[in-house]
């Protein structure tokens, strides 16, 4: 099975230039815990999650109306509409992601989360060797 079968195809994105509180807001109206962050022409350039709101904005003392860039991850790990499944699960397990933006001639196109894979039996086994691959500390905790 591709991507492209079980990816979520309706993504919202922000601009780089949109405040944490803006971010924050279309998070919660849309229940997600990640946006992509897109150029003014539609190129993704980051992503921002729930958790780089608190860890890299709130710690550090940014306020409510400093911009998403501040705080997104502007090394995007993507994968292609055609990829399979199996690599979408490699790919979150070797970096540590629960959700890879989809892209396709420099555009995103959905998204895919390990939850995506993990409801599909046939990608149980996948998810769930990702899964713990994702939870594993990359670093010594202290």
């Amino acid at each position: 099975m591709k991507v492209k079968d079980i990816m979520t195809k309706h993504v919202f994105a922000v601009d780089s230039r949109s405040s944490l509180n803006e971010v924050a807001k279309q998070m919660r109206d849309l229940n997600v815990g990640s946006i992509p962050v897109c150029d003014n022409r539609n190129n993704p350039v980051g992503i921002v999650t729930d958790r780089d709101i608190v860890v890299r904005g709130i710690v550090e003392n940014l306020d409510s109306s400093s911009s998403v860039d501040k705080v997104m991850s502007k090394e995007l790990i993507w994968i292609s509409p055609d990829a399979h499944a199996h690599e979408a699960a490699r790919l979150m397990a070797e970096n540590q992601v629960r959700r890879l933006p989809v892209v396709e001639n420099g555009q995103i196109v959905g998204m895919i989360a390990i939850g995506d894979l993990a409801v599909r039996n046939i990608y149980v086994d996948d998810a769930g060797k990702a899964l713990s691959d994702i939870s594993t500390p990359s670093r010594p905790m202290k």
